[in-house]
């Protein structure tokens, strides 16, 4: 039988503790060997955890192995796992609080390990046990205990924690109980109770609905999973459940118990490899409350960067150029783009650049004199080593930015970006045919960093066209206003896809004219 792997989170913003496997004999008065015994007695060699208190200092080693260390005060936390004849044999959770001075061993016995229970009034379609993540922090040595931690994972009735009532320590878990909807119980103490677990009722839990459209992604099977997110950090921080891990399209319902959450996304491609995926915004759901996050919905578009004018140049961050708009900036795919700025016709620069695997790319071309320029950028999706879907939708976005630039005068160009958003499409981004699809289009700019002049600009006018021959030519769409959004209606042709344009002029004559091929197909 293969060991599934130990419990290891990644967080969204995961504090790395200090590890180390030894100490120099020069700073060492002391060392401690650790004894891990399994559930019938026998040695169970394990890797253990040792925190020091309070310096949060950690070292990893071998149980039974002698590892020096200054004199003081210790954590030492490990999963006690031992093989079964068959599933996943037995987990047990513990942790000591040493003093070490001199020659110090103790002893962690999983036979005083208490059998983690927890119960949920769950539907009949629910008929297996809950599976359940746990583990045991340091409580005193950070402000986020979970990346100081030892743990694991396994089924009710294999799952135990050894008791201990130290304010030095932490205990969290999540139960997931899985049917035709999934049911997330999470749960934190001070030290590791005498009887571990708890018991929850459906009636007090929240709902997140994950809503995954298909059609718009750079791979097809989509991991969906959320993590706990506490406002105030604990041991249950950054503990996580999966979803659905399937093929795009489809839904999933989850009921989780009041408090933060935040939902992500990994991509897989046909090769195995995780291409992709994001954090959208964390969530907040009280007892009763619901949200939808959706995955994937067209059209996918540029996110954030905008022309900045400073040091006698005109510079722009290629990046973020395709992106999921439901999940934001750090989750846009990796794209190539031929960057150029000419003023009056004639080229000042132009550079192809790729933000893959290449760091911070950017493009920065000097000016020495006051006038109107123009930025174009040409993006195409771009991720070496793998296969594109076929027919993968905002395969291809383009930006021409007019916009008047003082070489001495330091700021964002007065531009914007537009987000498409097709309504009434199906879970494959898709409308239909010779219908008519009304596009909710905003128009946005963002600052670009603190040092940076950053002016509110107003749109005069938005307009917006559709192509059903790939940009050939273009028919413009009836725009309708409302508050600070505009309606565009589109009409559809009878197959194929269709590709979006818009543009957002202000009162001073800046322009700004954007283009997404592809941006959603007709079915």
């Amino acid at each position: 039988m293969v060991r599934r792997r130990s419990l290891a989170f990644v967080g969204v913003a995961a504090l790395v503790p200090l590890v180390a496997s030894a100490v120099s004999a020069q700073a060492a008065s002391g060392s401690l060997a650790v004894t891990t015994l399994g559930r019938h007695g026998a040695k169970v060699s394990t890797t253990v955890t040792v925190v020091a208190v309070p310096s949060g200092q950690t070292y990893s080693v071998t149980s039974g192995k002698r590892i020096s260390l200054p004199a003081g005060r210790y954590l030492a936390m490990t999963d006690i796992w031992e093989h079964g004849t068959e599933g996943l044999g037995t987990d047990t959770i513990g942790a000591r609080v040493v003093q070490v001075s001199g020659s110090t061993s103790v002893t962690l016995d999983a036979r005083k390990g208490k059998a983690v229970k927890v119960s949920l009034d769950t539907p009949a379609d629910v008929t297996g046990p809950p599976r359940i993540s746990a583990q045991v922090c340091a409580a005193t040595v950070s402000n986020l205990p979970s990346a100081f931690s030892s743990g694991g994972w396994n089924y009710q009735g294999s799952l135990y924690a050894i008791p201990n009532s130290s304010k030095l320590l932490q205990f969290g878990y999540l139960a997931q109980w899985s049917g035709n909807d999934s049911y997330v119980a999470v749960k934190n103490t001070t030290g590791i109770p005498a009887a571990p677990g708890g018991s929850f009722k459906r009636s007090n839990l929240a709902t997140m609905r994950f809503s995954v459209r298909s059609g718009t992604q750079m791979a097809r099977q989509n991991d969906t999973a959320l993590q706990a997110m506490p406002r105030t950090h604990d041991c249950t921080t950054d503990l996580m459940t999966e979803v659905r891990d399937d093929s795009a399209p489809y839904s999933a319902t989850v009921h989780v118990t009041p408090g933060t959450w935040q939902p992500r996304d990994d991509l897989i491609a046909s090769n195995g490899e995780d291409v992709g995926g994001g954090f959208p915004k964390v969530r907040t759901l009280k007892a009763g409350q619901s949200f939808t996050q959706s995955f994937g919905r067209a059209a996918w578009s540029p996110m954030h960067y905008l022309p900045m004018i400073g040091d006698k140049s005109v510079t722009f961050i290629p990046d973020a150029l395709i992106g999921d708009p439901d999940v934001g900036v750090n989750g846009a795919d990796p794209t190539k783009e031929t960057v150029v700025l000419s003023k009056g016709g004639t080229t000042v620069k132009k550079q192809t650049v790729t933000n893959w695997g290449a760091g911070d790319a950017e493009f920065s071309a000097g000016i020495h004199s006051v006038g109107w320029y123009d930025l174009t950028v040409d993006a195409h999706r771009y991720r070496p080593g793998i296969t594109f879907p076929a027919g993968m939708l905002s395969s291809r976005v383009t930006l021409d930015w007019h916009f008047k630039a003082d070489p001495d005068k330091a700021m964002v160009a007065p531009v914007f970006m537009t987000r498409f958003l097709p309504t009434g499409l199906n879970s494959h981004n898709q409308a239909a045919a010779n219908g008519t699809t009304t596009v909710d289009v905003s128009a946005g700019r963002g600052s670009q960093g603190p040092d940076l002049k950053f002016t509110e600009v107003t749109a005069k006018s938005v307009r917006v066209w559709s192509s059903a021959d790939g940009g050939r030519t273009w028919k413009a769409a009836t725009v309708k206003h409302s508050g600070s959004t505009w309606q565009a209606s589109v009409h559809n042709p009878a197959s194929g896809v269709v590709a979006l344009r818009s543009e957002v002029t202000d009162a001073a004559g800046d322009r700004s004219v954007e283009t997404v091929y592809r941006a959603y197909a007709i079915g």
